[in-house]
């Protein structure tokens, strides 16, 4: 059961860094929560209001703190449980669509600090972003994407001022990708999607009333582009779904998704363009969901209302964790710090064992840190002459993880 918890003048709820995953609302008093802004290093005060939640995050992402809780006068607060929580408030819709929203909020400022930081392209109306990204996609010979992003322009501003240049980049990358197709069925090409892969759906998303929402997209196939009108939303059954963004005519991997997974959410919630291009890894089922539907959605299956807060505590941790990465100046440190993030995600079993192995390509390290190619492979060199990693075509090995934690602090600290 949740319990009253009755805190003096200058108590400490939690600390940042703590592991609690406990939930709090504010009764009566006033509580300050305090964190530190990653990228300038500065206090950041926010102050709870009665009746108000706080704890939520790190308690459903099971992460540590990010903030310290101080008492600042006389306060009565209850504390519950994960589980308690959910049998609480599960299916109050006013509660969940108001945490939604502020969490997509979060997470939509965490991109906008990431695109500055990538140097990112001024504001532009959404038909002219639309034309960036399908020639983003024409530039890294990616014809079957490009040819989706221009089609579903077409669909969107069919009046657009610009619609003669994306009708030539669509017209040039159909000729390519038909000479591409050519050339794989020369080759006998066949693709072969695990069985794991494709029969990962979702049990609870398996009923035949959700079969209306059903949509299979082939691999290479563009869902949503970024800057289109957001009308609708996925959860994933079975593959892989690349999120990217074109920043300054370059693609950016920002995840990839996984089955049980949502994506496209964050427009539903905030009537805006999309923030972000989502490609068909492989073979994908989806389902697919309206602006009309959601409320009813999460009302009627309060599971996906906490499968959808905790998906987006989730990625607000690791924008957060990413953009940490992104702001250090040091170009060394900042790619010894895409080693530790790996290992902070995916943690070795055996803490004892220091050597790591990381399935990171150049080309991948470069997407994390925001560098060029010539760059990393400059900065790996060195690693490598200090026999601090080891590089493989398709993968790193860092021969000591706790030795490139120093490494990465000490050079942080010399900023």
């Amino acid at each position: 059961m949740p319990k009253t918890m009755q805190y003096t003048k200058g108590s400490i709820i939690y600390f940042a860094g703590d592991r609690d995953e406990r939930i709090f609302i504010l009764q009566k008093g006033s509580i300050l929560l305090t964190s530190v802004d990653i990228e300038t290093g500065s206090s950041v005060v926010e102050h709870i209001r009665e009746g108000e939640f706080f704890g939520v995050k790190s308690a459903f992402g099971r992460f540590p703190r990010e903030e310290t809780a101080t008492v600042t006068t006389d306060s009565v607060t209850v504390a519950m449980s994960l589980s308690e929580f959910e049998q609480l408030f599960s299916t109050n819709k006013a509660v969940i669509l108001k945490m939604l929203k502020v969490f997509s909020k979060q997470l939509r400022n965490i991109h906008k600090k990431t695109e500055s930081i990538l140097n990112s392209h001024e504001e532009i109306s959404q038909f002219t972003g639309m034309q960036s990204v399908a020639h983003c996609f024409y530039d890294d010979n990616q014809y079957k994407a490009c040819c989706d992003v221009c089609i579903k322009f077409f669909t969107r501003f069919p009046n657009a001022p610009n619609a003669m240049q994306v009708k030539q980049i669509y017209l040039a990358s159909k000729k390519r990708m038909e000479l591409q197709q050519t050339r794989e069925k020369t080759m006998n090409y066949s693709e072969d999607f695990s069985q794991s892969t494709v029969s990962s759906g979702l049990k609870q998303f398996s009923l035949p009333a959700f079969s209306r929402f059903a949509k299979t997209f082939e691999s290479g196939s563009v869902i949503i582009s970024e800057y289109e009108p957001g009308d609708c939303f996925y959860l994933i059954q079975s593959g892989k779904v690349q999120l990217v963004k074109c920043v300054n005519g370059k693609k950016k991997n920002l995840d990839i998704l996984m089955p049980g997974e949502f994506f496209g959410e964050m427009a539903i919630l905030e009537n805006s363009p999309r923030s972000a291009t989502c490609v068909a890894i492989d073979k994908v089922e989806v389902l697919e969901f309206n602006k009309q539907n959601f409320e009813l959605l999460i009302t009627g299956n309060p599971q996906i209302a906490m499968i959808l807060i905790k998906l987006f505590c989730k990625r607000i941790y690791d924008q957060k964790r990413r953009f940490k990465t992104l702001v250090i100046a040091d170009p060394q440190a900042k790619i010894g710090d895409v080693f530790l993030m790996f290992d902070e995600m995916n943690p070795c079993p055996n803490p004892n064992e220091r050597s790591r192995r990381f399935n990171l390509t150049m080309q991948d390290i470069a997407h994390w840190t925001g560098l060029s190619i010539d760059q990393v492979k400059d900065e790996m060199n060195k690693f490598v002459e200090k026999h601090k990693v080891e590089i493989f075509t398709n993968y790193v090995i860092v021969n000591n993880i706790i030795d490139m934690k120093r490494f990465v602090d000490s050079r942080c600290q010399q900023r």
